[in-house]
Formats: C-alpha cells, sequence, structure tokens
C-alpha cells in the first residue's frame, strides 16, 4: 500500500463535483500472465497505494497558468536496511511472483500528477487498483471500469450515493513485464472488518452496527434502482470452483471501509519524509515494509466499496457466483438470480464463513457448509444447515433449479438427510438480546434470510426497519 499526492492542476481530468475530499488513493494487483498458477493468484493479492491530492484548495487560490507543484524529496538516507535474505511482507505470500506487480517507489511520480508518499500495506481494499493489462484480465477489467462509469452516469440525488465508493480517475501505467491499469478513488480508512476485530468481543455495539447496515441498505438501494448493479458478481469457469476463482467482491465486511480526515494522511507523508521506513533492494526492485496510519479523531461514514465483480442488474443471470459459504440458495441450486443475492449476501465476511449482520453482531457463525464425510466444504452440508436453521424450501421455489435433483428427492427432502440433524431456530442463536428488542432485531434478520429470493425484502425496505430506525432515533 503506497500513499501518493497529486502535484497540480490536470488539463485532461474532470473531478466530480461531489468529491468533497482533498485525497485519492491506489492498489496494485498480480500480474495475470500466470494467473491460474496458484491459489495465491486466485485470491489476487493486491498491494495497496495510496494517493494524497491534499493540494486542491491552495491549488484553486493559484491563476490558472498551468503552475504545478515541486514533487516532495523523499531520498532521506537514514532508513534501515533489511538483508535481502530477510521476506518481508508481500514476500511471504504463498505464491507470490514480484514479476506481477508494479515496482512502485516513494517518491515516485504517476502520470505526472500522483507522487508515492510512502506504503501502508499489501493488502486488498485500495482507492486505486494497479491491475495487469493482459489478455486473461482485460475483459475483467474492462468490465469493472464499464460499472464505475454506469455508477458515474447515474442519478446524483439519492441518499446512497455517497455511502458508494466512485471512480475519479484511470489511466495505464508500463511495468517491466507489461502494463497495469490503473483506477483512482477517494482514500478511505480501515474496512469494517478490521474495526471489528478492534473490539476484544469481535462484535459491534448495537448503534455502530444500526447505522452501518442504514448506510450499507441506501448504498444497495441506490445500486439496485439508479444504477441498475448487483454487487455479488463473482463468476466461476464451469471447472472446479476451488482452482478457478476469479475474483472475490462480495459485500462483506472488508468491503465496508470507514471515511476519514485528511490530517491523518498528512501527518503519515510527514513521518515518511522525516524517518523513512525500513526497506531492501533486490533484483532491481525496492521492497518497503509498511506504515501505519495513526488513529483519526472521527471516523466518517461507512462506504461500500470494490466492484471488480459487480454486474448489471437488467439482465438475467444465471452464473456460478460467490465464493462457497456466502453463496444464496438460488445459487447453489442454480435459479436465476438478481438483485436479492445482495441482500442474502449483506455480509458475508472474509477469513470467517460468517454472514455479516450475524458476525458484526453475535459474533458466530451462522453457516459453514463443512461436510463431516468430505472434511471440507460441499453444498449438501450448506443446504442443510440452511434447512437447519430456516427450515425446508418450498417444492414451487426448487422446481425452479436446475440443479436441484443433485440435492433433493421429488419429495423435496435432502439427499444427505443425515447432515441436517435437529432444527435450531434464529431465537435459539441469538444470545445477545432480551425481548422485544430481540424480536425486532430477529424479524430483520429473517427479512434478508430467505429461500426464496422474491420473499426478501429489498434494500429500500431494510432501510426503512424497525428495529434499525428504533436505534438510529434513541
Amino acid at each position: 500500500m503506497i500513499n501518493l499526492r497529486r502535484l497540480g492542476p490536470s488539463k485532461d481530468i474532470s473531478w466530480p463535483s461531489s468529491v468533497t475530499t482533498e485525497s485519492t488513493a491506489v492498489s496494485t494487483i498480480p500480474s495475470a500472465k500466470s494467473y491460474s498458477e496458484s491459489k495465491f493468484n486466485a485470491l489476487q493479492k493486491n498491494l495497496i497505494l495510496f494517493i494524497f491530492d491534499m493540494l486542491r484548495s491552495f491549488l484553486q487560490s493559484l491563476p490558472r497558468l498551468g503552475r504545478r507543484w515541486t514533487p516532495l524529496n523523499f531520498t532521506n538516507p537514514n532508513f534501515i536496511r533489511v538483508p535481502t535474505s530477510q521476506a518481508i511482507e508481500e514476500e511471504t505470500i504463498p505464491g507470490y511472483v514480484a514479476g506481477r506487480y508494479y515496482p512502485t517507489r516513494i517518491g515516485e511520480i504517476l502520470k505526472d500528477r500522483y507522487q508515492v508518499g510512502g506504503k501502508l500495506g499489501y493488502r486488498r481494499y485500495v482507492t486505486l487498483k494497479i491491475f495487469i493489462k493482459s489478455t486473461s484480465m482485460r475483459q475483467q477489467l474492462d468490465d469493472e471500469l464499464k460499472i464505475y462509469k454506469r455508477i458515474e452516469g447515474a442519478p446524483r440525488k439519492h441518499a446512497g450515493r455517497k455511502y458508494v465508493r466512485s471512480l475519479l480517475d484511470s489511466f495505464d501505467v508500463s511495468g517491466p513485464e507489461d502494463k497495469h491499469r490503473c483506477l483512482v478513488h477517494r482514500p478511505l480508512w480501515e474496512s469494517m472488518l478490521d474495526f471489528l476485530f478492534r473490539n476484544p468481543v469481535q462484535r459491534l455495539p448495537t448503534p455502530i452496527l444500526a447505522v452501518t447496515l442504514h448506510r450499507l441498505f441506501l448504498a444497495l438501494d441506490y445500486l439496485h434502482t439508479e444504477c441498475k448493479i448487483i454487487h455479488t458478481g463473482t463468476v466461476f469457469s464451469s471447472r472446479s470452483r476451488a482452482h478457478l476463482l476469479i475474483d472475490i467482491s462480495d459485500i462483506k465486511a472488508d468491503n465496508i471501509m470507514f471515511g476519514i480526515d485528511d490530517s491523518v494522511f498528512s501527518d503519515f507523508e510527514n513521518n515518511e519524509l522525516q524517518n523513512p521506513c525500513p526497506r531492501k533492494e533486490l533484483d532491481g526492485r525496492t521492497i518497503y515494509t509498511s506504515r501505519v496510519l495513526r488513529m483519526p479523531k472521527n471516523l466518517g461514514a461507512p462506504v461500500l466499496c470494490d466492484f471488480g465483480s459487480a454486474v448489471v442488474g437488467d439482465e438475467q443471470h444465471s452464473e456460478d457466483i460467490q465464493p462457497d459459504i456466502y453463496r444464496a440458495p438460488e445459487v447453489i441450486l442454480q435459479v436465476p438470480w438478481s438483485y436479492s443475492v445482495d441482500i442474502w449476501n449483506v455480509g458475508c465476511v472474509a477469513r470467517k464463513p460468517i454472514l455479516l449482520v450475524w458476525n458484526l453482531y453475535e459474533g458466530g457463525s451462522l453457516f459453514s457448509g463443512q461436510d463431516p464425510e468430505y472434511k471440507t466444504y460441499r453444498s449438501r452440508a450448506h443446504l442443510a444447515e440452511m434447512i437447519r436453521l430456516l427450515g425446508p424450501p418450498a417444492p414451487s421455489f426448487l422446481a425452479r433449479g436446475n440443479l436441484t435433483k443433485d440435492y433433493f428427492t421429488e419429495e423435496g427432502d435432502l439427499h444427505a438427510g443425515e447432515l441436517v440433524g435437529e432444527r435450531i431456530p434464529l431465537e435459539q442463536r441469538e444470545t445477545s438480546l432480551e425481548g422485544e428488542e430481540k424480536e425486532m432485531f430477529l424479524r430483520l434478520v429473517r427479512k434478508m434470510l430467505q429461500w426464496e429470493p422474491e420473499k426478501r425484502s429489498s434494500a429500500m425496505e431494510l432501510e426503512k426497519d424497525e428495529w434499525a430506525q428504533a436505534e438510529l432515533h434513541k
């Protein structure tokens, strides 16, 4: 993750009037020339770059004569030199191949307007993605850019627009082996998942959960009604899902990030200038250690991010989507799916196979999909858990699935009925609330966890849910 700052005004870039932040940011995704060579490529671990744009207000006070800012000097030699034999940061990722990444250097200038100001990390949710421009990924990259342009062209007055991360700029940079596509976004702070792990009990307080869900429902309503976009759209090949995952960008806790004030990034930049981070030189590349952002005084609103696998919603879909445990019932049974997969997926989280709402509030898992016979995820085990929690699916729903016969008998019983076990309803799973508040919360969860997509509430309906509204107005 590398921080950059915009150096000056540009003739060919149009900054949206809705953008009020003074910063922008960037990330790197590995080259896809050997994209299926390892699980690492399948998971697309990204280097993350942050781009600073803190000079806008001052530039606006200058005469428009093409004046530019002088780049900062990041040549302070007083940094710790890491031994070349010591693997650090991204080098420790299984399957790491340096040539797949753009070799960014602190102080480097991109497109004559962005300067790298420091490394924040090598995680995947970023403000500017630097992709490899290759045959195997070209369609995916073009599709993501089209989604952002669709968002940009949608009406701006909807209340949910400001809770959706938009695109500020896009361009290509040339690396040693290929060109990299770059997408520029506003910088944000850490994800909801990171924030969750700051709490020792790994669950969110009720007021924070209520605000987060309310903003998320607004964002989804904007995407669904104004943009006609489905956020969840990871596509798999017809071969093994485990080995051919193209991307993971479902609605999950690390795709929801907090806004932040620019002073945090200013401090980060100054720290890098005065006390350069440790680094090492290896095969013509510089590998840096990350610098942590300080805690902000105030957090901004949560923002829904990552549209790398989003799809348009005004088309019929039946593709195999979503990584294992995040799959909605219609996806498993190959029933045509639409916007309601986002409602089911309102919160799957990475690392743990749990629904967002339950994870953030209860800290436990609703589904695991672990099959005791195969000792790994199996769709039949996942369906058994759904039955155990929600009861059996309606025959009319099963009749619509192309794969129903693979899992259910003609009478509607699961072939692997021994996996179902005793029914454990939501009331027994929820342990944090009592009385009317518990009933209200469970009604909210039931609105999203429905076998039949048509019976799930819309994002607009969920935004007005009684539990969320009651918590917001306390």
